[in-house]
């Protein structure tokens, strides 16, 4: 089950970031030849709509549009085919040349780069800004229907059931051995002489860790399953004071008339996206220096594992976490790296620098390089997760 939410998850994402690269596109008047749900083979073709061939493919990970010209190394061919066209439609008499003339002219038959630099971004930047605002609908709804939020907020007298709940585990921490994960809610603590915390806070929960002796254990509400933990708080994380290595809050469901969701969904939609800058700017950052850290970097296995447990608390924090994964598709979708959309967004203001085309070969070549990177990038980081399955 959890599989079949991932491939909803995902399908739905590319869905909305090829969407808003064929709508662009249509906007500009460029001929989009395909939208293809899915990666080839082909399983079946859905229908010819606007101009536009939909297909059903048989690899389910993502989807693609494939517009007139975009491709570099296509970009010789089709313009020769265009002139080849051009000179017979000269030959044909003067009825037939009208009748031509009308469906070259179309709107949905022009070029890629045909268009003016300006919509050549436009249509490439168009499943970035889609995801995003896709993300900020998702969160909005979230506020909408009931998020998990802090009781420190604007809206805290009105945060519904609060509960002690893990934010964070830090890596390598007794909790994070242990077991305990984000979104978990702490019910109680007790240990060996017969101590119990039965109404845990974050500043009750810690004094009573500090003044703990050997294991303690603690009671978890995970999506509705309770679980317990014996961990043995550390001196390591901080000198002179016990703690297991979480980071946590009070959390309660928040609820909001759509007004107030619709602003609230976009302050975390920037909350996150810049906060997600920050991280990929950190790990590039590393990279030159050459210690990148990608331990808590997620292939498809981790993203997969994580689906799983975001379904298991819940319809709102899968919203969450589905528009968190947007958010950071966006983004990465916008690195300056050859073969991704600010990749080719570089090679437009290249073009309108230097005032003529990049040479085909050459940016077929750049964007190929970098796809094979990114596909052996993915395989490290889907080895590392398979890795941490065991």
């Amino acid at each position: 089950m959890t599989f079949i939410i991932f491939l909803i998850i995902l399908g739905l994402l590319v869905f909305v970031h090829e969407l808003g690269h064929f709508l662009a596109a249509k906007k500009a008047g460029v001929k989009v030849e395909e939208f293809g749900f899915g990666y080839p083979p082909r399983a079946l073709k859905l229908g010819n709509k606007w101009g536009t061939l939909f297909t059903l493919n048989w690899i389910p990970f993502g989807g693609f549009v494939k517009i007139f010209g975009e491709n570099y190394e296509e970009e010789d061919k089709d313009v020769l085919g265009r002139k080849s066209y051009e000179k017979s439609l000269a030959e044909q008499n003067e009825e037939t040349r009208g009748l031509f003339e009308e469906d070259l002219s179309s709107e949905n038959d022009l070029h890629f780069t045909q268009t003016s630099k300006k919509w050549q971004a436009t249509i490439l930047g168009a499943g970035v800004a889609f995801n995003i605002v896709f993300a900020w609908l998702l969160l909005s709804l979230g506020f909408m229907i009931g998020l998990p939020t802090s009781v420190d907020n604007n809206y805290g007298e009105i945060v519904k059931d609060p509960n002690l709940t893990v934010i964070n585990v830090i890596m390598n921490s007794p909790a994070k051995d242990a077991g305990i994960k984000s979104g978990d809610k702490i019910r109680s603590l007790s240990f060996g002489d017969g101590q119990v915390l039965d109404k845990p806070n974050p500043e009750n929960l810690s004094d009573f860790i500090n003044s703990s002796t050997g294991k303690v254990s603690i009671e978890v509400d995970r999506g509705g399953d309770i679980l317990n933990f014996e961990i043995t708080p550390s001196t390591k994380i901080e000198e002179n004071k016990k703690l297991i290595g979480i980071n946590m809050d009070m959390v309660g469901t928040l609820s909001l008339p759509i007004h107030k969701a619709l602003y609230e969904g976009g302050r975390a939609t920037f909350d996150i996206t810049y906060g997600t800058v920050a991280g990929i700017y950190g790990l590039i950052k590393q990279a030159v220096k050459g210690n990148p850290d990608i331990s808590q970097i997620a292939g498809p296995v981790g993203i997969i594992g994580l689906v799983g447990d975001a379904a298991k608390l819940g319809f709102a924090y899968l919203l969450t976490f589905t528009a968190l994964i947007s958010i950071n598709l966006a983004i990465l979708n916008l690195l300056p790296f050859p073969a991704l959309d600010g990749g080719r967004i570089v090679f437009v203001i290249i073009e309108s620098v230097i005032k003529r085309p990049i040479n085909p070969k050459v940016a077929g070549f750049v964007n190929t390089f970098g796809f094979a990177l990114l596909i052996i990038i993915m395989l490290i980081v889907t080895y590392k997760d398979i890795l941490r399955l065991f």
